[in-house]
């Protein structure tokens, strides 16, 4: 799945959260198996969609690629280097190659701290420029890049709006000159008329630097419009990877077929003519997830062989890869 062109790659990945029981003295019951062996690679400048239920493991999986969450096993490599096994000055050499911008503007930025602290705050933990005024010089080009006057470089996060949050949240992933950023839920926390303009905005900068985005996100219409390439995760695992256009034309997977039905569809006859796929059931626990196929207890299709086999991760046509026994 790699190859030369490739920056970000991801081999076996897995977070496991411990369950204790007790206040004082603390036994491990068991794990919550967040993000369970996922594999996938990134090619430079493309962006990769990440999609599925709430609880799926989309932002835990962003989150320890970067080293937020301390891997369980697994390996991530960055631009030749694995980031989660680095240390000491390697691991900040390579933390500078990637950045998160945070689902929630409200929550991601220090009430304290000024926006020129905040934008800075990266510059001066890489030593990317030797003064404090050099630093605030890029933090106004910087402001200025994300659609903020740079003017408002003295001021705190209470004195902007949700999306001005995100765009300084934008700008301080930006201030260590990032190849890789992980966009986790960049717009869910926005008014929807807001919501376009920070895509749009991406896109852009995208454009401009030359980046690589991992975007996670629930709305699979945003994600059609601003992905290359579309993986979708269910029960802590990936289920199918296909380009943009192939998934969400020709899905293989009974969940991602599910997932697809309920996007709303804006021709009403159209709405009202096309077959919807009920999921009946909830999410199993993640602390004991099925054995076989994880979809298998609410899969509308599935066989005997769903429930004690776990299916092969294939490549069933160019660029398109699914976890599926019924896929042929």
């Amino acid at each position: 799945m790699s190859d030369s062109n490739t920056l970000v790659e991801v081999k076996n990945l897995k977070k496991h959260f411990p369950v204790t029981r007790g206040i004082i003295l603390q036994r491990k019951v068991g794990v919550v198996r967040a993000v369970d062996g996922i594999s996938f690679s990134i090619q430079r400048g493309e962006t990769l969609g990440m999609v599925g239920e709430s609880g799926c493991g989309k932002t835990t999986a962003g989150r320890t690629m970067l080293g937020l969450y301390p891997a369980t096993d697994g390996s991530v490599i960055i631009d030749g280097d694995d980031i989660l096994h680095a240390r000491g000055k390697d691991q900040l050499k390579i933390r500078r190659k990637a950045q998160i911008i945070f689902q929630d503007p409200y929550a991601s930025l220090n009430p304290r701290w000024t926006v020129n602290s905040i934008v800075s705050e990266p510059m001066r933990v890489h030593k990317l420029f030797a003064t404090e005024k050099e630093r605030s010089e890029r933090a106004k080009d910087l402001l200025g890049m994300v659609g903020l006057s740079p003017h408002l470089l003295n001021r705190f996060p209470h004195e902007f709006s949700g999306g001005q949050r995100q765009r300084i949240g934008i700008a301080r992933a930006l201030a260590s000159d990032p190849l890789f950023i992980v966009c986790d839920e960049p717009i869910s926390a926005l008014d929807v008329s807001i919501q376009a303009q920070v895509v749009n905005l991406l896109e852009k900068l995208q454009d401009q630097l030359s980046l690589t985005y991992l975007f996670v996100a629930h709305d699979l219409s945003m994600v059609r419009h601003i992905c290359d390439r579309v993986a979708v995760m269910y029960l802590g695992v990936i289920v199918e990877i296909a380009e943009q256009n192939e998934l969400y034309e020709n899905p293989l997977h009974p969940y991602t077929q599910a997932l697809l039905s309920a996007v709303p569809v804006p021709d009403p006859r159209k709405e009202r003519a096309r077959k919807r796929t009920i999921l009946v059931g909830d999410v199993p626990s993640p602390i004991n997830p099925p054995s076989g196929c994880r979809f298998h207890p609410r899969c509308p299709v599935a066989i005997e062989k769903c429930k004690d086999i776990v299916p092969e991760w294939r490549e069933v046509s160019p660029q398109h890869w699914v976890a599926c026994h019924l896929v042929n």
